[in-house]
């Protein structure tokens, strides 16, 4: 397996075109967010960039307070846990608490997510392990979700089971 750094070097989206040649070399697989991913099998470039993409999107309809198009990166069969301990089973129960919940969710400031690791359990499933961190006046919040994404016959990657948990840190220790 082979560890690469994603860096991008121009702003811009997740259309970008990543090239990965060698171990170690920088891979964009976010579009704008540096991340790590592991690679399996040479290929992976386009799952990788594809799964980097439904993160941003969760991160663009979170900001957008859109449930719509937060509901669109879910599997039928999905099931959620969220960063309450709220477990969700089934797209429509998924689907009942983010249409009321995102809409009024009351936040100052901004999230941003990060796509940290990927691991390839199959080809077609992916353990995708995600920074998230909430930007406020009053200091940073983060959060460690680790999502589980099948990929589809359409070639989609689509979230399948997730699990948001909240990152304590003990204000006098130091962060390993």
């Amino acid at each position: 397996m082979t560890t690469e750094t994603a860096a991008n070097e121009a702003a811009g989206t997740a259309d970008n075109e990543a090239a990965a040649t060698a171990d170690n070399e920088a891979v964009d697989i976010t579009g704008d967010k540096p991340g790590v991913a592991t690679r399996n099998k040479p290929g992976d470039d386009a799952d990788l960039r594809a799964i980097a993409q439904v993160v941003a999107t969760v991160e663009r309809t979170q900001r957008a307070k859109d449930p719509e198009g937060f509901l669109a990166l879910f599997h039928p069969d999905a099931l959620w846990t969220t960063g309450h301990g709220k477990v969700l089973i089934g797209f429509d129960a998924i689907a009942e608490f983010t249409r009321a919940a995102l809409p009024t969710a009351v936040f100052d400031g901004e999230v941003t997510y990060e796509v940290v690791h990927t691991q390839f359990l199959r080809p077609d499933v992916a353990a995708v392990k995600v920074r998230q961190v909430y930007h406020s006046p009053g200091g940073d919040t983060e959060g460690a979700p680790l999502y589980v994404m099948t990929k589809q016959d359409d070639g989609r990657w689509l979230l399948h089971a997730c699990q948001n948990t909240g990152v304590h840190v003990d204000q006098e220790a130091p962060r390993a």
